[in-house]
């Protein structure tokens, strides 16, 4: 783990940093480990959790009780230590103890965790002090620059993770590539030989868009994150650097994949860095898989107004150690999917605080009109399980600010449901399967609580006491949904009251498991319950 160079005393607990991290590492706490062992109660407006492997008591102030358990919290957390009179905690100190209750609980340390924590806090503390007030190179598009806003705004990362903002390196490794700073920047091209190259789909037709170098003959171009290049730098005698050129690239909410508004064209590139929970490379699977399913996906149509972002090619190095570390997946843009008047923004963005509106439940009839029909009916009648997470979706808004249009991307959460497919598609990896139980879980989790619950909050969170009707139209438009799929048990039961499920994001860090082995738990449902 590398330090970030801060003291951890630079970010008390009064510095929101510290509060967004203390609220963070709290409600982790809360939904993943204190609510099913049945250790959580709620007061008014204050939430208390009783640790009973260590003794210890905590608490803090909701400034939002949700009917889905996403609540948001205000003000410190606070510990009682023997019964004693309640004292606030900084981040660092709320970590600490959670480190003791999860290691008497599970048997099992995390010496790489409270550093987690602190690097994450630090990080937050280091972006809000650096990030401009405006984007340094805009286009000057107002629909681009929105959307690109959008990408390069999530300062505080993902409300229901421990380390949201953790990576590893230290800040100088990672300063200049950081969306949160409204950074820009220029690939980075290596030159491969002809018979070292592995690729599917139009890559030099699509590349071209990026003005790349001109490579020797005999050598095709590829397209390598500048980060990248310093962390594994090629070896193989054959391969060539060129340098940095073309386009210049925004990176987005994702860190390693980056977009290009001059050629309109998002470019996924390896990045042998641990961010949250993954180091985010991509297999050579993963890059056969976005090109099979591509081809795939373009004869399963999903509803109307919701769209895919489709992955058409890639290309990588066909050496051992190369294909992993320069593997680079296109996908195309956005302009084609918007009208004159209509803006692209990354549905995290919305999530990311108070979501003033208009006409809060006109807004939402048409957010979850357009989102949960198409999830659903590509769950439930092709057997296409989509990811449709806060950072995978982009709504297109009108000029009045309403969703017009839904926009679904990253093939790598695109899965087939194995028990909904007689046969396996040709050339498509294994690895782009989930059994029916994963895929229900993956389903209820990205879309009912990390995408509608964060989406409803804020709206709630700009219009108090709301969320309840906002779950309510939920339940009408799963209800639509049942009917006209003739009833699918899986929403039969989902409209009788079963429980919603997480991503227990706290116990994968603590665990350091990998994503596809994640734990989920039960949150509640809430909308269900009237048969």
């Amino acid at each position: 783990m590398t330090s970030t160079g801060l003291r951890p005393r630079a970010a008390g607990h009064t510095h929101p940093a510290d509060l967004a991290t203390a609220h963070a590492v709290f409600g982790c706490l809360i939904r993943e480990v204190a609510t099913p062992a049945g250790d959580v109660t709620v007061t008014g407006d204050v939430v208390q959790v009783r640790l009973p492997s260590t003794g210890v008591t905590l608490r803090c102030t909701a400034a939002r009780l949700s009917p889905a358990g996403t609540h948001r919290y205000t003000g410190p957390v606070r510990h009682r230590p023997d019964g004693g009179p309640w004292r606030d905690l900084d981040a660092e100190g709320l970590a600490g103890l959670v480190a003791a209750e999860l290691t008497a609980r599970t048997g099992h340390d995390n010496p790489e965790f409270l550093d987690q924590v602190r690097a994450s806090r630090d990080t937050v503390a280091l972006l809000l002090a650096g990030r401009p007030a405006a984007d340094p190179t805009p286009t000057g598009d107002p629909a681009v620059d929105a959307y690109v806003a959008s990408e390069q705004s999530l300062v505080l990362g993902h409300p229901h993770h421990p380390t949201p903002k953790w990576r590893s390196g230290g800040p100088d490794d990672w300063r200049a590539y950081a969306p949160e700073l409204r950074t820009a920047f220029r690939l980075h091209w290596l030159a491969v030989p002809d018979d070292l190259v592995a690729e599917a789909g139009p890559v030099d037709e699509t590349l071209a868009a990026l003005e790349p170098p001109c490579p020797p003959a005999g050598h095709r171009v590829l397209p390598v994150h500048p980060w990248q290049l310093a962390l594994v730098p090629p070896t193989h005698p054959r391969v060539r650097r060129l340098g940095p050129a073309g386009v210049p690239v925004r990176p987005t909410a994702s860190v390693r994949t980056l977009y290009s508004p001059d050629a309109d064209l998002f470019v996924k590139t390896s990045l042998h860095v641990r961010i949250t929970n993954c180091l985010r490379k991509n297999a050579r699977y993963e890059l056969t898989s976005a090109v099979a399913l591509t081809g795939l996906l373009a004869g399963i149509p999903l509803s109307d107004g919701v769209a895919l972002l489709a992955e058409p090619a890639y290309r990588t190095v066909d050496a051992a150690g190369a294909d992993e570390a320069y593997g680079t997946i296109l996908r195309t843009g956005l302009r084609a999917h918007l009208r004159p008047g209509q803006t692209p923004v990354l549905a995290a963005a919305l999530a990311g605080g108070p979501l003033p509106v208009p006409d809060p439940l006109d807004w939402w009839r048409r957010y979850v009109g357009l989102l949960v029909p198409a999830v659903l009916g590509a769950w439930l009648r092709h057997g296409v399980v989509h990811e449709p997470h806060l950072q995978n979706v982009v709504v297109v808004c009108d000029a009045d600010g309403r969703p017009a249009r839904m926009l679904l991307r990253d093939l790598e959460g695109v899965k087939l449901d194995t028990s909904r497919w007689a046969s396996w598609p040709r050339g498509l990896p294994r690895q782009a399967g989930y059994d029916a139980r994963q895929a229900r879980r993956r389903v209820l989790y990205c879309l009912f609580v990390n995408n509608l619950a964060g989406i409803s909050g804020a709206l709630a969170d700009a219009r108090p006491g709301i969320e309840p009707a906002l779950w309510r139209e939920v339940r009408d438009v799963v209800t639509d949904v049942a009917a006209a799929l003739d009833g699918p048990p899986e929403l039969r039961a989902l409209l009788a009251g079963e429980h919603l499920v997480a991503k227990a994001n706290l116990l994968v860090r603590w665990r350091r498991d990998a994503d596809r082995a994640a734990t989920f738990v039960p949150v509640p449902n809430p909308f269900g319950g009237r048969g």
